[in-house]
């Protein structure tokens, strides 16, 4: 049994806020107190990621394809406007949880998926709570939220208090207007509040409102260090992006997708670590076996027709299901439905190179078109390797926005005082580097362009190599660097900054000694 299964932190600096909290919950109010009881609650959990953005931009079928099954609802109904938190249970079961705190367990349907009727009225219905016993959900609880104006009246208040949305400001109003805006709506913004890491998803390139869309994500999670650090965003739908109106794409889908990618990793910038292509409905199709073998089979027919009859019917998805072919034409649509034109045009080309590829291959192959092994890496590279950092600094977050809504200025100062006691312990900067990205990415502090790239790499970055701007560096010169660069920013500090510029110098100062430390030593800090 791990860790976050017996409810315990699973990281060093996890286990000092949870203390914290244990420490300060008999000198605060009643109220307070219970917050507190809910942040260990989250400490002795998997890290928690939202995934973020439009309505009918994909984001169910990324869930599914993340968790590897298919199980979120991906049409247009009830269930999806409804946050719905997938985590890692013994029992596969649904629990649909009620406003007034009541849950009515409901097993999933025949089909695997989340029942498109709960049999509940849905206005009732605080969120979905489902359990599944996937592998992938013991080090990870996936948060899909309805997404960006696309919620009715009714809906607005329906996850209110879902994961601590009480974290948000008391007395905030409730607006109505939520239909088709570009602001946020209240469930969604509950459920992010609620994680301690965002996966933005985007399609179409890059479009003038993503900035202010996106945005509303980030300034939903403001108080939970939101920013390179722990999210990333997906460019979902490559495939839909017309290679010819792309510069330097050569005709090519997915080096087009890549270069859009490219183009808004920079828009974005620095609100997330990345921005990374994917064809979320492949990746779905190949990753959670909904491609069988009778697919694979029904390709190799498509596979064996002539040359122009199959690249007349590659044009469009009219074209594919109507063209006259021994295939019958609702077999062609359904497989339109799980692979699109591109997936069938991979799929054809590996049959025409390898004849005899078997139905496995043919769907490891499509794996690898979808772009979804990329996503994963990254999300272990900037969520994974760091979730002890940003569960302990949302979790300090969420301390301190709950001192401040007690209203009580002694308490204040008790949790602002023991939180002070915390970071100044060397165990604990990296919630201090982690402070300092944060308000030099959200533009709370001002710095120079060169110096605030400076702090994002050093503070983005696992990899010491990385961290200094220099991969694939000897150790003995990496330590010189560091140690130069250390100074530097000490005197920066000292002579050259404002106060504010000040304190995020003395963070980064901190960061380069440590480093340099650990490259001085010989063991590489193995203990």
């Amino acid at each position: 049994m791990t860790a976050a299964e017996q409810g315990r932190p699973a990281g060093p600096l996890s286990v000092s806020v949870a203390n914290l909290c244990r420490r300060l919950q008999p000198q605060v109010s009643a109220r307070t107190a219970a917050g507190f009881a809910e942040v260990l609650r989250r400490l002795g959990g998997p890290l928690q990621v939202a995934v973020a953005g439009r309505i009918k931009s994909g984001k169910s079928t990324l869930v599914n394809a993340l968790i590897g099954r298919c199980v979120a609802p991906t049409d247009i109904g009830e269930c999806t406007r409804l946050v719905t938190r997938f985590q890692y249970g013994t029992v596969d079961r649904i629990e649909v949880v009620f406003h007034d705190g009541r849950k009515q367990v409901l097993p999933f349907a025949p089909d695997g998926m989340i029942p498109a009727d709960l049999g509940v009225d849905v206005a009732e219905v605080s969120h979905l709570e489902a359990y599944l016993t996937s592998a992938v959900l013991q080090g990870m609880t996936v948060i899909d939220t309805p997404g960006l104006g696309s919620l009715d009246a009714a809906s607005v208040s329906r996850t209110e208090q879902l994961l601590a949305g009480g974290d948000r400001a008391k007395g905030t109003e409730d607006t109505d207007d939520t239909e088709g805006s570009d602001e946020l709506d209240d469930t969604s913004r509950s459920a992010v509040a609620g994680a301690e890491a965002v996966l933005y998803v985007v399609t179409q390139g890059v479009r003038a409102d993503d900035q202010q869309a996106l945005a509303a994500f980030t300034a939903a999670t403001a108080s939970r260090e939101a920013g390179p650090v722990n999210a990333i965003a997906v460019l979902n739908k490559a495939d839909t992006i017309p290679p010819e109106s792309v510069e330097g794409a050569d005709g090519d889908v997915w080096k087009a997708a890549t270069v859009l990618a490219g183009k808004q990793a920079e828009l974005l910038r620095p609100r997330v670590a990345d921005v990374l292509p994917m064809i979320g409905l492949l990746a779905e199709s190949a990753e959670s076996g909904r491609f069988t073998s009778a697919d694979a089979d029904v390709l190799r027919q498509v596979a064996a027709l002539e040359d122009e009859a199959l690249e007349m019917m590659l044009i469009s998805a009219d074209m594919f299901t109507s063209w006259e072919c021994d295939v019958p034409a609702g077999v062609r649509l359904r497989l339109l439905e799980k692979l699109d034109l591109y997936g069938i045009r991979c799929a054809t080309e590996a049959i025409r190179a390898e004849p005899g590829i078997t139905a496995g291959a043919l769907r490891r192959t499509l794996l690898d078109s979808s772009g979804l092994a990329a996503v994963r890496g990254r999300l272990n590279t900037v969520f994974a390797a760091r979730a002890d950092g940003i569960k302990a600094a949302a979790a300090l977050a969420s301390v301190t926005a709950l001192a401040h809504a007690s209203g009580d200025q002694a308490e204040r100062q008790r949790v602002h005082d023991a939180i002070e006691v915390l970071l100044a312990k060397p165990e604990a900067h990296q919630l201090r580097l982690l402070e300092a990205l944060t308000l030099v990415a959200s533009g709370a502090v001002d710095m120079p362009e060169d110096l605030a790239d400076e702090v994002l790499r050093v503070g983005s970055n696992a990899d010491i190599a990385a961290q200094l701007g220099k991969p694939g560096g000897a150790r003995a010169d990496l330590a010189v660097y560091a140690l130069e660069r250390a100074g530097w920013w000490r005197s920066f500090a000292s002579f050259g900054a404002t106060p504010a510029q000040s304190r995020v110098a003395h963070v980064v100062h901190r960061a380069y000694f440590l480093i340099w430390q650990q490259l001085r030593d010989p063991t590489g800090g193995r203990r």
